[in-house]
């Protein structure tokens, strides 16, 4: 069984923010209580989470601009059959 997490994922993102700001990772291990093997644990799990959350960002931005291209043809439909009504109900008065 897992012991209880010392640290949470924004802590964890801090503590590697402090080395790529010029902190020595002998110093930032030394800071917060950890060895070095879990400091390059974190950093290659972080890596890997950017690609990862980069592609997904990206994902999401596409269906976004479909759903908005989407949501524009349908009010531009929704537009013209209002003004074709009208015009219709026009005339039968």
């Amino acid at each position: 069984m897992m012991g209880k997490r010392k640290f949470d994922d924004d802590q964890i993102t801090g503590i590697l923010k402090e080395h790529q700001a010029g902190v020595t990772v002998a110093d930032v291990c030394h800071r917060y209580g950890i060895s070095e093997p879990t400091f390059y644990r974190w950093q290659s799990l972080q890596s890997g989470n950017v690609g990862l959350h980069a592609r997904r960002l990206r994902a999401l931005e596409e269906e976004n601009q479909k759903l908005k291209k989407l949501l524009a043809e349908s009010m531009l439909s929704a537009a013209t059959l209002s003004e074709m009504l009208a015009k219709t109900t026009k005339g039968r008065h």
